[in-house]
């Protein structure tokens, strides 16, 4: 049907040349409804592709437009968009009923209305009054497909497609004239005005849509924030004793302890240790803390493997950097003149940039590799310095001060205990309360009265390991004092000693004045010592100290030129095996007026020595 009406309407081809310049020939063929004018010559306006019966789809293009064929199903009237630096030419449009002319290329393009969103509705306008909506639609439809028409008295029509790209093809017939059949009458033509109509329903889908486009977004946000989202924790379960006990177990087995270790600490902060669970709980903390020497252990075996890895890693590099140095020698060789000269002036230059490459990566390997060996020197020199013999002084100088500490963990340890004596105690009182008295309540009276038994002996001990650990701190600062007061004697000893010397030279003494002179001053400084410390010496603590004393005065009494503490300590270690020389020498400080220390001797053979003065101070 479509070839029938094509060949219905052909027109001589010889008849179709015109220049599209002149705007009176123009004038003329649009006056006449479309009748060319004959004999001018110039640019064919329209291609034989549609005005000859015979169509041929595979004719290439002319005056740069592709031919368009309005009666093949699928293809719509409207070319592609053409490049802006083409000038757009429209051609005529035959169909059954009409034939539709182009505008006027010179004229401006029509005017249209801002473009309502989602707009899928036309408005025609300058439709003939002879127009029905059959051919309408015969002209719009291959567009597309057509929805709805809605045609007016007044020559004009809405038009409503089925997509929105199938408008842009209908406002591309803007300015078209349009003539049905043959007829020259002014009802049967008109000038076609195409432009974007506002619709209710255009807009109500567009809005139904971008909200389904914003659902969608939303559920594709939503799934890359929950694909994000970090897993959330696992549920822990509420405290009780079987699960307590289960989790016991878990503690103890290390594939489980991370998970085990998670849910006691969630216990503890959520308050579940109370009076009858501390104990189940203070297990629980001891068999954590169980896994400590296994963690050190990890992380020693963590260690060796990295050193391992060091030491492969520094052999491969050894490796590497030998061969960049076996690679640097070859470049080396040939760039001697007896193999150089017979390379060319390229090869030369080749040979030439490999070799200063070379030679930079071969250096920044060794300095890598020196860089590794600095710091295994410096890592072993801080090994080494861990040995210093000033850290081990350290050590002596905190000893006692490490007992100390050692003493107050066990205070703490037994005070604890002591608490969970008690609420065992206040437990078994509750219990008590709530029975009656029957045979089992005397049994747990009995029990209650051990447990009272217990924590009273508990308390005594209690009592005497904090008066022991008083005595210790006591004795602890009059070390640290004794120790500073004796420096401070002995550099003062010194300098007297020093001057005594000079004395002696100067008046040409000879050296057993000298002697004597330092015998007085280390005597004067002794009375002084002595009468210091009066002040601070306690009286004897027990029978222990008396029996010591009578012990050593009457070894000093027997020893009239005195006796070292070394000798002294050998003599009373014979007696009894644990006393140390240190408890000796603290216990000859505390009573000055009993004991006195002298020096004896000059440079090297400087003594210190311990007397007997018990007679003397009971005449002063």
């Amino acid at each position: 049907a479509a070839a029938d009406g094509l060949g219905s309407i052909a027109i001589d081809t010889t008849q179709l040349n015109m220049s599209v310049t002149d705007p009176t020939a123009w004038a003329t063929a649009m006056n006449n409804l479309g009748m060319v004018p004959v004999g001018l010559a110039g640019q064919q306006l329209v291609t034989d592709s549609i005005c000859v019966p015979g169509f041929d789809p595979s004719l290439s293009m002319m005056t740069g437009i592709t031919p368009i064929n309005p009666m093949i199903p699928g293809m719509g009237l409207v070319p592609p968009p053409p490049p802006t630096d083409v000038p757009v030419v429209k051609e005529i449009i035959h169909c059954k009923s009409c034939t539709l002319f182009p505008p006027n290329p010179n004229l401006p393009p029509p005017s249209t209305r801002e473009r309502p969103p989602g707009c899928k509705t036309v408005f025609v306008g300058g439709l003939p009054e002879n127009a029905t909506e059959e051919i309408i639609q015969e002209v719009f439809e291959q567009c597309g497909d057509i929805t709805a028409i809605r045609k007016s008295k007044k020559n004009f029509c809405h038009i409503r497609f089925a997509e929105e790209f199938m408008v842009d093809k209908a406002i591309y017939l803007s300015g078209y004239r349009m003539r049905l059949g043959s007829s020259t009458d002014k009802k049967d033509s008109g000038r076609l005005h195409v432009d974007f109509a506002q619709a209710r329903d255009d807009f109500y889908e567009w809005e139904c849509k971008q909200r389904m486009l914003a659902r969608e977004e939303r559920h594709r946000r939503k799934m890359e924030e929950d694909r994000l989202r970090p897993p959330s924790p696992p549920a822990i379960m509420h405290y009780s004793e079987h699960e307590a006990a289960l989790l016991a177990e878990k503690l103890k087995d290390d594939s489980k302890f991370s998970e085990a270790i998670t849910v006691l600490l969630t216990w503890i902060e959520r308050g579940e240790v109370n009076r009858r669970s501390a104990n189940q709980f203070y297990s629980m903390v001891q068999s954590a803390n169980s896994h400590v020497r296994r963690l050190m252990n990890e992380k020693a075996a963590h260690e060796q493997e990295m050193e391992q890895a060091k030491e492969s890693f520094k052999n491969a590099l050894t490796g590497i950097l030998t061969q960049f140095e076996q690679i640097v020698a070859v470049f080396n060789a040939s760039t001697r003149q007896k193999a150089w000269d017979h390379f060319s002036k390229a090869q030369r230059k080749n040979i030439d940039i490999w070799r200063k490459h070379s030679e930079e990566l071969r250096n920044a390997h060794s300095e890598q590799l020196m860089g590794i060996r600095r710091e295994e020197e410096m890592e072993m020199s801080d090994d080494d310095s861990g040995d210093n013999p000033s850290k081990k002084l350290r050590v002596d100088d905190s000893a006692l001060a490490a007992q100390a500490y050692a003493l107050k963990e066990e205070n703490d340890s037994l005070r604890w205990q002591l608490d969970a004596y008690r609420n065992e105690v206040e437990l078994l009182k509750q219990e008590k309360g709530q029975l009656f008295r029957t045979e089992e309540s005397l049994t747990k009276d009995q029990q209650l009265q051990f447990l009272q038994q217990t924590m009273q002996g508990m308390q005594q001990q209690l009592l005497s390991i904090q008066e022991e650990l008083n005595n210790k701190k006591s004795e602890l600062e009059q070390a640290k004092e004794e120790q500073t007061h004796t420096q401070a004697m002995l550099k003062v000893l010194q300098e007297q000693l020093k001057s005594a010397k000079e004395l002696a030279e100067i008046n040409g003494h000879d050296e057993s004045q000298a002697n004597e002179i330092n015998v007085l001053t280390v005597a004067l400084v002794n009375q002084d010592r002595e009468k210091n410390s009066e002040k601070r010496s306690p009286g004897l603590k027990s029978e222990k100290e008396a029996l010591l004393i009578g012990i050593i005065s009457t070894f000093l009494h027997v020893h009239p030129f005195g006796a070292n503490i070394e000798y002294l300590w050998s003599y009373m270690q014979q007696l009894d095996s644990r006393i140390s020389a240190n408890e000796i020498e603290m216990l000859l400080m505390r009573l000055p007026r009993m004991f006195k220390q002298e020096f004896t001797g000059v440079g090297a053979t400087l003594e210190k020595r311990w007397k007997f003065c018990a007679f003397e101070g009971i005449k002063t």
